[in-house]
C-alpha cells in the first residue's frame, strides 16, 4: 500500500535530498493522517457514547488531536520546502524540525489530559456498556493505527525525517492506547471489574514517555548536535585520499534542515607546496564533497612543516603529552620558531567536551608538561573544544 501511494503521488520519489521531493512526502503523510484520523474520531465518538466509556471517548479526542498533528506536519513540510530568501539565506528546512516538535508537544498534551481523565475515572468509576460495535470499532482502530505507524516510519526512513518519526511514534502510541481500552471494555463486560480508569492511566504514562522521546529527537537538531561519526569518517577519508592534504581538523557541520547542511574544516598542506596548486586542490575537494554528500563546504588551508625532522619529532612528543592528559585530545597547527633565548612552540590543543578540565587548567597542564621536555620551550597555546572525536574517525 505504501509503495502504491508513493508511486501514485510522488514523482522522483528516490531523490530524497531534493527539498521539493521531501515536501511531497510531507504532504502525503499529512493528507493520509488527516483523513484516517477524522474517520477514527467519528467512529470512536459514536462507540464511546454508546458504551458510556471515558477511555473510548478520550481515545476519540486523541485521534482528533492526531488529525491536528497531521495538519501541522503538512504545513511544516510545505514551509520547509520554500526556497531561501534574503531573510533566510539558508532556507526554511528547520520548519520540518519545528513541526515535529509541535507534534511531540501535542502527544504530551494528550497524555496529560488522558491521565487527568483516568484519575477521575478511578476516583469515580462508572459502569461501561459493551457492544460488538464498540469492540469492532476499537479493533479496526488498532489495525489502522498500526498501518499508519508502519507507513510513517517507512517514509521517515526513506527521507530521514524526525517529524515523520514523531508521527509514527504517535500512531504506535495510539495503537497501544486503543488496545488497552479494548481490553478494559472486555474485562469490564465479562469479569465485571472496573479497570477503565486504571488502563487509561497506564496508557497516559505510555503516551507521555513516547512524546518525550519524540520531542528529544526534534529538539536535538534544533539545538545543534554532533554529526554522525560515520559521516565524519567518510569525509576525512575522502579528503585524505588526496596526497596533497596531510591532516584534517576543526570539522564543523551546521544542520539547517534535512538536505541543507553546511560544513567547514581546516586542511593541512605542506608548507613548501605551490600555493596555486594547493588552492586548486582545496577547490576540487569542496566540489567533490558537495557532489558526494550534498553538503556545501568551506575549507580553510593550513600550511605546516612536513619535511623538518626536528619539528616532526617535537610535534610527536607534544601530541603524546597531550594524550596523557586526555586520551581523546589532539594537537594541530604546530609550528616552531627559534629565538635568541628560547624556542616558541605554537599550536592548538583540541580537547573533547567530555574532558572535565577547564580550558585554563588544560592549558596549564599542557604548558607544564612541555616545559618538562625542555625549559627553553615557550608555549603559545590555544585550547579548542571539539564535539566529535576526530582522532577516532
Amino acid at each position: 500500500m505504501t509503495k502504491l501511494l508513493l508511486w501514485a503521488f510522488i514523482k522522483n520519489r528516490d531523490d530524497v535530498q531534493n527539498p521539493a521531493v521531501r515536501q511531497q512526502y510531507g504532504l502525503l503523510s499529512g493528507a493520509v493522517g488527516i483523513v484516517l484520523n477524522l474517520l477514527l474520531t467519528a467512529g470512536k465518538l459514536a462507540a464511546g457514547l454508546a458504551a458510556s466509556s471515558i477511555a473510548v471517548m478520550a481515545d476519540a479526542f486523541n485521534n482528533l488531536t492526531d488529525a491536528a498533528s497531521s495538519v501541522v506536519t503538512l504545513v511544516g513540510f510545505h514551509l520547509a520546502g520554500q526556497k531561501a530568501d534574503e531573510g533566510h539565506p539558508f532556507g526554511h528546512g528547520r520548519m520540518e524540525y519545528l513541526s515535529g516538535l509541535v507534534v511531540s508537544l501535542l502527544i504530551l498534551l494528550v497524555g496529560l489530559e488522558l491521565g487527568k481523565s483516568s484519575v477521575e475515572a478511578i476516583l469515580h468509576p462508572a459502569e461501561t456498556q459493551f457492544s460488538l460495535l464498540t469492540a469492532g470499532v476499537l479493533l479496526a482502530s488498532v489495525l489502522v493505527k498500526l498501518w499508519m505507524c508502519l507507513f510513517n516510519r517507512s517514509l521517515s526512513r526513506r527521507i530521514g525525517s524526525a517529524a515523520m518519526a514523531a508521527t509514527a511514534t504517535d500512531s504506535l502510541s495510539d495503537a497501544a492506547a486503543t488496545s488497552v481500552v479494548l481490553v478494559g471494555a472486555l474485562v469490564g463486560h465479562f469479569a465485571h471489574i472496573a479497570i477503565d480508569g486504571w488502563l487509561g492511566l497506564a496508557v497516559a504514562v505510555f503516551i507521555l514517555r513516547a512524546g518525550w522521546g519524540a520531542a528529544k529527537d526534534t529538539i536535538d537538531p534544533l539545538l545543534g548536535q554532533r554529526p554522525d561519526p560515520a559521516l565524519v569518517k567518510e569525509v576525512r577519508s575522502l579528503v585524505l585520499s588526496h596526497p596533497q592534504v596531510t591532516g584534517v581538523h576543526d570539522l564543523v557541520i551546521h544542520d539547517y534542515g534535512p538536505g541543507r547542511s553546511f560544513m567547514s574544516f581546516h586542511a593541512e598542506v605542506p608548507l613548501d607546496a605551490d600555493i596555486m596548486e594547493a588552492h586548486d586542490i582545496i577547490d576540487h575537494i569542496e566540489r567533490e564533497l558537495k557532489e558526494t554528500f550534498h553538503i556545501e563546504t568551506t575549507v580553510h588551508m593550513d600550511p605546516i612543516a612536513t619535511d623538518d625532522q626536528r619539528v616532526n619529532a617535537v610535534r610527536d612528543q607534544v601530541a603524546q603529552l597531550v594524550r596523557v592528559i586526555d586520551p581523546a585530545a589532539a594537537i594541530h597547527d604546530f609550528r616552531m620558531t627559534d629565538g635568541p633565548r628560547h624556542t616558541n612552540l605554537i599550536f592548538d590543543a583540541a580537547f573533547p567536551h567530555s574532558c572535565p578540565l577547564s580550558d585554563q587548567e588544560a592549558a596549564r597542564r599542557v604548558t607544564q608538561a612541555v616545559k618538562a621536555l625542555d625549559p627553553n620551550y615557550f608555549v603559545v597555546l590555544q585550547v579548542d573544544r571539539v564535539y566529535v572525536d576526530e582522532s577516532a574517525c
